[in-house]
């Protein structure tokens, strides 16, 4: 899987959003999913701020320690947005909610090229996984409609760069494709190819989760939530599903671990560009106050 080459930078794993703006009946366990990525993408970046600022040994670019992690976060961010597409398409989402979405993650991903230009003028980001993600979310809804295909077609994204590269693939102009002969010097590198391929598993197994398995999605303190308000439907055909309390676990509701996991799985993007800031002045400031200065 795609990862970036550069020994020294930043190891960006990925960006938790599901492109799509909460629906009234909210399955909790995709958010719960989605907000576990999160707190794992930031633990993975605090070891690299420390790595970067020579505080941890840790080689994030060639120990499998960091790489296979880097490839997880990624792949379960990118189900997420797979499967937040299914249930968008599935209740109905029109075409202009989804842009309003879809708008903020470009303009995030704007963001992301000039902060890291500014930083890293000769390996700023220039695709990296927000401008993946929004490539491959307008791909994944337009092919929404194909259902089962998309088992095969993800099979086929995924192999491709291993069969198929190209040296005139290699320029930042045609890189994002991901049929590369090398992977470019970049603080982040999300290609649509292999990764379109783990999105379309994504929404093709929530297509299915939602035609024959709906409870599965949601935990029962949602459900039960869900059912006194009338608003607990199968996302396929808008029947009320009366045992949606069925398999759950019943700790759920109440586990305050449990709540914070939904709402970080509710506002991913705003976590995504906040995160990284946030420690990183936590950690210069408990190293001014330790030491009196700044790492180089």
């Amino acid at each position: 899987m795609s990862k970036t080459t550069r020994p020294h930078g930043r190891a960006s794993v990925a960006s938790p959003e599901e492109g799509v703006t909460p629906a009234p009946a909210r399955l909790d366990r995709i958010d719960a999913l989605r907000g576990a990525a999160l707190l794992w993408m930031a633990a993975f970046h605090g070891c690299f701020d420390l790595a970067n600022w020579k505080l941890l040994q840790a080689n994030f670019y060639t120990d499998p320690l960091w790489t296979t992690q880097r490839t997880l976060i990624l792949s379960t961010f990118l189900l997420c947005a797979g499967a937040g597409q299914a249930i968008a398409t599935a209740q109905g989402q029109t075409w202009a909610r989804f842009g309003r979405r879809w708008a903020q993650i470009v303009g995030c991903a704007l963001l992301v090229s000039a902060g890291s230009w500014f930083m890293f003028p000769h390996s700023y980001i220039s695709f990296g996984v927000l401008h993946g993600m929004a490539v491959m979310l307008i791909v994944a809804r337009c092919t929404a409609p194909l259902g089962a295909w998309l088992w095969p077609l993800g099979a086929v994204a995924v192999a491709l760069p291993q069969v198929i590269s190209d040296p005139w693939f290699d320029t930042r102009l045609t890189n994002w494709i991901g049929l590369v002969t090398h992977k470019p010097i970049t603080e982040d590198f999300v290609p649509v190819l292999p990764w379109l391929g783990v999105m379309w598993w994504g929404l093709a197994g929530t297509q299915w989760l939602l035609a024959h398995r709906p409870t599965w999605l949601c935990s029962r303190g949602a459900a039960d939530r869900q059912i006194q308000g009338g608003d607990l439907r199968a996302q396929a055909g808008g029947q009320v599903q009366g045992d949606a309390r069925k398999g759950a676990s019943s700790s759920d509701n109440h586990a305050l671990a449990w709540r914070v996991l939904v709402t970080l799985g509710r506002w991913s993007l705003t976590f995504y560009m906040v995160h990284q800031p946030v420690m990183l002045a936590l950690l210069a400031g408990g190293l001014w106050a330790i030491s009196g200065q700044l790492p180089h």
